[in-house]
């Protein structure tokens, strides 16, 4: 009898002791739950914008402190957490003193690395008017990447450019536009009008 009760109060109290970690462990867990949605509430709120500007136009300098560019657009929305700037219907005008001025267009576009990369999507369009040594040209795709400080662009996507009378399609562009080098990569067509008589 003696050993039935020893046996029925060590089933008591093991069957005890498991209620009391099922008890722990679940406020543990419930206590992490509660951590990790204190935390994704944290970066929600660092990741809202901490301004919002509406029909702005900013002048970027170059070393020299002479314009090199306008960005306008329709609307800017700023983002602390990683320093972007978001860029609603943006226009990029380039205002070298040598060149002709030329206008980049696009339905959006994100500023980041400290503004040193303007990602430009959606219908990107570029404009440059003919100069002395350049005939007009016309160039859209759906994803240009400008480095302002360097005076370059680059895109991995098809591009279709036209050049005065000259019309090319690639898979992917680079150009430099302080040494006037211009890359078509990949498959695409180049068509050359027919030389004056």
């Amino acid at each position: 009898m003696r050993n039935q009760r020893t046996a029925h109060r060590f089933r008591l109290s093991l069957g005890m002791l498991l209620a009391l970690f099922a008890a722990v462990g679940s406020f543990w867990i419930l206590e992490l739950l509660n951590r990790a949605g204190e935390e994704m509430q944290a970066d929600m709120r660092m990741n809202e914008p901490d301004y919002i500007v509406e029909r702005f136009s900013f002048v970027r300098l170059n070393k020299v402190g002479k314009p090199s560019y306008i960005i306008s657009g329709d609307k800017l929305t700023h983002r602390p957490i990683d320093d972007s700037s978001e860029i609603d219907k943006p226009i990029v005008r380039s205002l070298a003193e040598d060149k002709p001025p030329m206008d980049i267009r696009s339905k959006t576009a994100r500023v980041d690395d400290v503004n040193s990369r303007v990602t430009l999507r959606d219908e990107v369009r570029i404009d440059r008017a003919a100069g002395q040594a350049n005939q007009e040209l016309h160039l859209e795709t759906d994803k240009l990447v400008i480095y302002p400080d360097e005076d370059r662009m680059e895109t991995d996507q098809p591009v279709r450019m036209k050049s005065g009378e000259t019309t090319a399609q690639a898979s992917g562009m680079r150009a430099n536009n302080a040494s006037r080098q211009l890359e078509l990569s990949g498959r695409g067509t180049l068509v050359f009008p027919p030389k004056a008589r």
